[in-house]
């Protein structure tokens, strides 16, 4: 199965809602994970060319 940019996005997005519903001490370091993968997401394919 391989996954597609829009298809990451979500999942992450369920993902940490998910985990911060379960742990709300996770908030902060579940959305500094979520906005790292969307930026290196967002400029991997700039940088690959």
């Amino acid at each position: 199965m391989n996954l597609h940019e829009v298809m990451v996005t979500p999942l992450f997005a369920l993902i940490a809602g998910v985990l911060i519903l379960v742990i709300p001490r996770l908030l902060n370091l579940i959305v500094a994970i979520y906005l790292i993968a969307i930026g290196i997401l967002g400029l991997a394919p700039h940088l690959l060319h």
